[in-house]
């Protein structure tokens, strides 16, 4: 099972980077752009095949994937019957356009991705204060509700509704059987945004009132015992909640971008997981945490919710760190065009040409500056994943 969660993460993160490069490549086809080839992974070719102007294939490395659009910068080499079509002759909009696409991509999945979560599987409830109400009342695990607030109940979809009626903060009274006897319970249903009132119970199957689990704020002895509660969202709640994931992801990462120098130091460290350095993963480590995810002794309900947060978490990460305005990413070009269109402005106030396009050639440098830091740090964190592992989950 730990093996099927590496796969598993590993399979997202191809089909990740692969949706980054589609992007950029339907954009780019969209707008009349030549784009060559369309390879999966690196390395030597496997399989290829022309579909008119365009090589698609695979590559013997499965680490990712590339899109070849002509022109893409001042250095590259185009036919010259080919130059009017290349991403350089392009209008400014439109090539900003196919820049961004690779990151949209990443963040139209993990929309889906969390969007599909919370209505399908649901919601992993936390109770906000230290006791549920289902607790104040005194239920227990084992308990079968007859009548909820003075209206008998026989199946948990009737419990549910009645639950669902019942203003939040108002009180109500309950009665349930528990070991042969009748019992009359009594407490005031909690609000929980995007679902209306909580009761902080679930049953022991679908079509009882039998309770199996009493909110997911109970004593840590009774914590293996009951489990998980997951609620399904309607649609706008389940839109809300892609909101929330974003707000939080984005807030974590600006954080953790903000921490790397101070993280550096302490990925060797024994007391790595209180410091810095204890925010920070590599792709190894993350698919280390999906991999013990799976392999775990917990219900499928948490495994689908961990490994569809992460990688919608991941691609969130990817798309803003691929947006930083730093050569070779992403952001970088999109700088460049920025800066190209900003020239080309002044020039016309001023009544003069347009400069054109930014010499790459004196970009290098730093463009390779940048590439060789990123793959340095990258690779200090996936040893350190290896030899001094953080437990993210």
């Amino acid at each position: 099972m730990d093996a099927l969660g590496w796969l598993i993460f590993l399979v997202a993160l191809l089909v990740s980077v692969m949706l980054h490069e589609t992007g950029h490549f339907v954009a780019a086809k969209r707008f009349g752009m030549k784009c060559t080839r369309y390879f999966v992974g690196f390395g030597p070719t496997i399989w290829s095949t022309w579909r008119g102007e365009t090589e698609y294939g695979i590559k013997a490395l499965p680490l990712g994937g590339f899109v070849k659009i002509d022109g893409m910068t001042s250095m590259d080499d185009v036919d010259p019957e080919d130059e009017a079509r290349s991403f350089r002759r392009a209008p400014g909009w439109q090539r900003l356009i196919v820049l961004a696409a690779g990151s949209f991509m990443h963040f139209v999945l993990a929309a889906v991705l969390i969007f599909g979560l919370a209505l399908a599987i649901g919601i992993e409830n936390e109770c906000t204060s230290a006791t549920a109400p289902a607790q104040v009342a005194g239920l227990k695990v084992g308990d079968q509700v007859t009548s909820f607030d003075g209206t008998p109940v026989s199946t948990w979809t009737q419990l549910s509704n009645q639950i669902l009626k019942v203003k939040p903060g108002a009180p109500v009274a309950l009665t349930v059987l528990r070991g042969g006897q009748s019992l009359t319970l009594h407490t005031a249903l909690a609000d929980v945004p995007g679902h209306g009132s909580y009761f902080g119970i679930a049953p022991t199957n679908d079509k009882t009132t039998q309770i199996g689990t009493v909110s997911s704020c109970v004593p840590p002895s009774e914590q293996a015992l009951l489990g998980n509660v997951f609620q399904r969202q309607n649609p706008i709640a389940a839109i809300r909640y892609v909101g929330t994931g974003f707000s939080q992801v984005i807030t974590g990462s600006v954080s953790a971008l903000a921490q790397l120098p101070a993280a550096v130091p302490h990925l060797f460290s024994q007391n790595r997981s209180s410091t810095a350095a204890g925010n920070v993963t590599s792709v190894v480590g993350a698919a280390r945490e999906t991999g013990q995810a799976v392999a775990a002794d917990v219900g499928w309900q948490y495994k689908v919710s961990f490994v569809l947060l992460l990688v919608a978490s991941l691609n969130i990460f990817v798309g803003l760190f691929n947006l930083l305005p730093l050569l070779p990413m992403d952001g970088g070009h999109i700088a460049v065009v920025i800066w190209e269109r900003i020239k080309a402005w002044f020039a016309r106030l001023r009544g003069r040409p347009d400069p054109g396009m930014v010499d790459y050639r004196k970009l290098v440098p730093l463009s390779f500056g940048i590439f060789l830091v990123l793959v340095v740090f990258g690779t200090m964190l996936i040893l350190a994943d290896i030899v001094n592992p953080v437990n993210i989950g």
